[in-house]
């Protein structure tokens, strides 16, 4: 497999690089975001094309594929940086483009390209663990379209969110594939009720209660009961992403523990001078390439067009990635002593991003368990 970028992907590279250094200064990294600043760093990323990257030409986009999600969220994860666009363009925006209608692509997809509106995928419900097919909010059909009931949690971003991508059952049992329908709802729609949180990484998410909201059969993406194909699709493209971002972060705190242990001395000699710590760093550094080929093996696998290996190859990723991002993380903390614990030194705020990596969309456990029934069958 040929790993090799070309000029186009260095480019971009480049761009979001500049983008990262002059939005995300280093010293302020993994600090939660004014809405000031959330606000510029959006126009900024949607005036560089990272809104609508994957989306097509013709709808605002530039029709670029996992590889190029993969670099842009690899330089996002070295700067803690992003804020909504994974749950914005690699998850909502990408089952927009698979699922809606080109009527319903066209009214959506270019603002979302643009900035000028947000959205977010509500997917998870509470008790469902990783399981994301279990769906208990149900649409039913009604003179107008459909009656929306339910709640969502977990909703990436949800509480800023103008646009929602709600994953409700129109039939089958609570657990069952088929039966799964995406719609496309304004956020102010009556009977929609967002209550937004802070997560453990200092970024947000929400959970939306549905009472009886009423929803134009227009606003069904797709046909009914048919998503979970596509759902299933951009949850692999967001956990490829997320190792991408995970390997982006781990270069991060490389950087970090080998300055800190330069600088830093102890019985008259810089710890890097140790040699158990150097140890420590190599390990560091093995698993960065590591998680570098692996990331590099899931974008492959979600840009190529078979679902098994797709399947595969994205769950031994994000199985690795969570592993290792966790493990890494406490080194680096470890390596730091106590000031690693605080607030104001980045390592702590790099472990809490990799820690959260580890368990959005499933965990290691939960991704060796899928490899596992996947090989079975």
């Amino acid at each position: 497999m040929d790993f090799s970028l070309n000029d186009d992907h260095l480019a971009l590279r480049d761009a979001v690089q500049r983008f990262c250094t002059g939005e995300y200064p280093a010293e302020h990294r993994g600090n939660p975001e004014t809405a000031a600043q959330g606000r510029q760093r959006w126009q900024a990323m949607a005036e560089l094309g990272l809104l609508g990257l994957p989306f097509a030409a013709d709808l605002g986009g530039s029709e670029q594929g996992a590889v190029e999600l993969m670099l842009v969220a690899q330089e996002l994860g070295r700067a803690l940086g992003g804020g909504a666009w994974l749950a914005h363009t690699v998850l909502a925006g990408q089952l927009l483009a698979r699922l809606g209608k080109l009527s319903q692509q066209q009214q959506w997809l270019p603002a979302l390209a643009s900035g000028e509106r947000q959205a977010a995928l509500a997917l998870q419900e509470q008790g469902a663990r990783y399981d994301w097919q279990r769906v208990q909010t149900r649409a039913s059909r009604s003179a107008q379209g459909y009656l929306l009931n339910g709640r969502k949690t977990l909703v990436l971003h949800g509480d800023t969110a103008d646009l929602l991508l709600v994953v409700a059952r129109t039939s089958g049992a609570d657990a069952d594939r088929q039966g799964l329908s995406v719609f496309a709802l304004d956020a102010n729609t009556p009977g929609v009720q967002v209550q937004g949180f802070d997560t453990l990484d200092g970024r947000r998410a929400a959970h939306i209660s549905l009472n009886q909201v009423e929803l134009g059969a227009g606003q069904l993406l797709g046909e009914p009961g048919q998503a979970a194909d596509a759902i299933e699709a951009v949850l692999d493209a967001a956990n490829a992403t997320l190792c991408a971002e995970a390997a982006g972060a781990v270069e991060a705190l490389l950087v970090h523990s080998a300055d800190h242990l330069r600088t830093r001395k102890q019985f008259g000699a810089p710890l890097a001078k140790f040699q158990v710590l150097q140890h420590r760093m190599a390990d560091m550094a093995i698993a960065l390439e590591q998680l570098k080929s692996m990331a590099c093996a899931a974008a492959a696998a979600v840009q190529g067009d078979d679902a098994a290996q797709r399947r595969r190859v994205v769950s031994a990723a994000k199985a690795f990635a969570s592993q290792q991002g966790r493990q890494i993380g406490l080194a680096a903390i470890q390596l730091h002593g106590g000031m690693g614990m605080t607030d104001e030194c980045r390592v702590g705020h790099y472990s809490k991003r990799l820690m959260v990596i580890g368990q959005l969309f499933g965990d290691a456990a939960w991704h060796l368990q899928r490899i596992a029934t996947h090989h079975r069958h």
